[in-house]
């Protein structure tokens, strides 16, 4: 299952993260930056999935692929820990 987030103008200014099919908002940030920093960090921690970035009238802007979390933080090659 992958994990998606949208980030989207809020109604009263700012930007929003939002999961798909949720009734409230995953978190509130003032610069579209922020928003996306946020919502780039909740897909990468869910294990990769994908960022929808939209623009001030609602369309979509881009999409990015997070690859998973993890993938950063691997264990070295257990042959060469055996020394």
């Amino acid at each position: 299952m992958q994990i998606r987030r949208h980030v989207v103008p809020a109604a009263r200014g700012g930007w929003n993260v939002v999961k798909p099919g949720a009734k409230r908002i995953s978190s509130h940030h003032s610069t579209e930056a922020q928003a996306e920093a946020r919502a780039r960090d909740i897909v990468t921690k869910a294990g990769g999935g994908e960022v929808v970035i939209h623009r001030a009238d609602g369309t979509v802007r881009r999409t990015d692929a997070i690859s998973p979390g993890y993938a950063a933080f691997r264990p070295r090659d257990a042959r060469r820990l055996t020394g």
